[in-house]
């Protein structure tokens, strides 16, 4: 049965289905949809909820419960995942499954509460210190915003390593219908490696410091190790009309909606638009953009931002075709005719391309 949920209830309620009863938050728009909803969805099904007294707070207890073997979730926006970093760092160098949730909102500093993915680097590159990977998840509707929610669990447990999902206030505040296709999770998968106490067994250690020599440089090669596992089985995109295009976009979360009515109005005409959706922004979908771009005249990124993730795109393509950047930040909205005209800009005197531009003015 369809329900009609904002994306941030939807995560809460997804998180719940997926067996999370652990949950840490500390209010700030525009997420805080989902930290009410978890307020009286936790005690409804035996689950904890603590609003703590800070950012920082709330990834410490995240530590804690996964550390026990819990299936843990926080949420936040964009200056509190800041203070988080140091926490989410802690947490992929103790191996730690949990599921982070950041609602992007416009920056730096306080910004606006205006929808943004400018913290793109923040989220793939390692916002902390270290070398260390997230997975990081980008929805585009709130459909499958519950549907990442409840596989970030899944690939959290799988690879002992926090999972984010990065969506921004376009996605966490709309509303559409959405269905819990996923069965409710009564048992989860068992944890040798928790700490649940020593009775009976071995101890187990969790720790993320390494003082003798030669012990982190052997942490770190196990690290890459999985890491290289990760790229190489979880990588997820989707493809919509790439085949034949002229131009490809790439976008993600609210901007791939943007892109995808390009598309939409490029099939009436001899000018061909695709469209690749990163759905893993790490790990990124390097192979399907490393083989399009040695069959079109070009690429366009199209970014909620000054430009990031186009830097991925462009290492990836290896100067196998142009890549082209259009962005709006501070929580300005891509719009389709603007993503047009640029593509117009980019591809000069195509008659099939300015009458695209045309349709796109008379709307």
């Amino acid at each position: 049965m369809k329900q009609l949920l904002t994306g941030n209830e939807a995560a809460a309620e997804a998180a719940i289905v997926a067996g999370c009863r652990y949950y840490y938050g500390y209010p700030i728009t525009p997420q805080n949809e989902l930290i009410n909803y978890m307020s009286s969805r936790m005690p409804q099904v035996g689950g904890a909820f603590i609003q703590a007294e800070s950012e920082i707070a709330a990834i410490s207890m995240v530590h804690g419960s996964a550390a026990a073997g819990g299936r843990t979730m926080t949420s936040s926006s964009s200056p509190g995942i800041s203070l988080k970093q140091e926490g989410i760092s802690y947490l992929a160098g103790s191996e730690l499954p949990c599921v982070i949730v950041n609602i992007q909102r416009g920056g730096p500093g306080l910004g606006d509460i205006s929808a943004s993915q400018a913290d793109y680097f923040q989220a793939v590159k390692g916002g902390g210190h270290g070398d260390y990977h997230i997975i990081v998840l980008a929805p585009s509707s709130v459909q499958e915003m519950a549907d990442l929610v409840y596989d970030a669990f899944d690939l959290a447990d799988k690879y002992r390593n926090p999972v984010m999902i990065l969506g921004d206030a376009q996605i966490g505040q709309l509303m559409e219908p959405v269905e819990f296709h996923k069965k409710f999770k009564k048992h989860l998968p068992q944890k040798t490696w928790s700490l649940t106490g020593a009775e009976g067994r071995k101890r187990n250690i969790i720790k993320s410091f390494y003082p003798v020599k030669g012990q982190l440089e052997e942490f770190n090669a196990h690290l890459q190790r999985k890491y290289k596992t990760i790229e190489e089985h979880e990588v997820r995109y989707e493809a919509v009309n790439i085949h034949k295009a002229d131009v490809i976009l790439v976008a993600y979360g609210t901007s791939a909606r943007v892109c995808r009515e390009v598309v939409k109005k490029s099939r009436r005409l001899e000018f061909r638009v695709g469209l690749i959706r990163p759905i893993t922004l790490w790990p990124f979908p390097k192979e399907i953009i490393r083989k399009i771009s040695e069959k079109v005249q070009c690429i366009l990124t199209v970014e909620m931002s000054a430009g990031q993730m186009v830097e991925d795109v462009r290492l990836t393509t290896e100067g196998r075709c142009s890549v082209h950047f259009y962005g709006r930040t501070g929580g300005g909205v891509p719009t389709s005719s603007e993503v047009i005209k640029k593509i117009v800009e980019i591809v000069p005197n195509n008659r099939a391309a300015n009458t695209l531009l045309h349709l796109a003015e008379v709307r």
